[in-house]
């Protein structure tokens, strides 16, 4: 039944996600926040998809930040990547520059403002990851990352990759680390899903200022506080 259900999504969903690709960039033309309101609704299609065709919904713990903050994020799956446009009001998300360069996703993405990341740029790569994050907070946007780098099984608890502490320390704004658990249902290396409930932990905001070895630890800790092996 679970592998019915996650190919009728996978159907579903991308089907879907093609024609909001397709709206997004006249969306991004047209202007007035056009292209905001279909980012939202796609999220929200996800959403709803999630929940009614693989029985996945989410339980949302702790206050959901507003304005300029980075948001830190546990990754466990596919699913917080589009969550979080539908939790948090337009923000800017990290990811890697190979996304970004997708043909029509990549060019929507970009419209919209995510933020690429090449992970083998150096220091270049680092100063125009920094310069399109100031500009994002500038705008009063949140600024999503997911700071292990890549998706982990539940259980797997990496070190922080290096560009979170220079985002922390080049911005100046609070951090909200946020613990989830969704790889339970939503396994990394898996095409079927298993329906259930996805708890989403907002943290209490972490002040910015701080050395790098305490911020890295207190982050790391409250992003891995639901984690636990299956």
């Amino acid at each position: 039944m679970n592998l019915i259900r996650s190919a009728v999504f996978a159907l579903v969903f991308y089907a879907g996600s093609l024609g909001a690709v397709l709206l997004a960039i006249p969306a991004a033309m047209i202007g007035g926040g056009w292209l905001v309101r279909v980012v939202h609704g796609w999220a929200g299609f996800h959403r709803w998809s999630a929940a009614n065709l693989l029985g996945i919904r989410t339980r949302i713990e702790g206050r959901v930040p507003e304005g300029a903050v980075i948001v830190a994020a546990k990754h466990q799956s596919m699913f917080e990547t589009v969550e979080v446009l539908a939790i948090l009001d337009d923000p800017a998300v990290v990811l890697k520059r190979e996304l970004a360069d997708l043909p029509l996703w990549g060019r929507a993405a970009r419209l919209y403002g995510v933020i690429p990341v090449d992970r083998e740029g150096g220091a270049a790569a680092l100063r125009r990851m920094l310069k399109a994050a100031n500009e994002a907070v500038a705008a009063g946007r949140a600024i999503v990352i997911f700071p292990e780098g890549t998706r982990v099984l539940p259980g797997e608890q990496p070190p922080l990759q290096p560009g979170f502490a220079g985002l922390y320390r080049s911005l100046g704004v609070p951090v909200v680390p946020v613990a989830l658990n969704s790889g339970r249902l939503w396994p990394r290396r898996s095409f079927v899903k298993r329906p259930g409930v996805v708890t989403m932990r907002f943290g209490e905001p972490i002040p910015p200022g701080l050395r790098r070895g305490e911020i890295e630890a207190r982050v790391h800790a409250a992003i891995n506080a639901l984690d636990t092996a299956p």
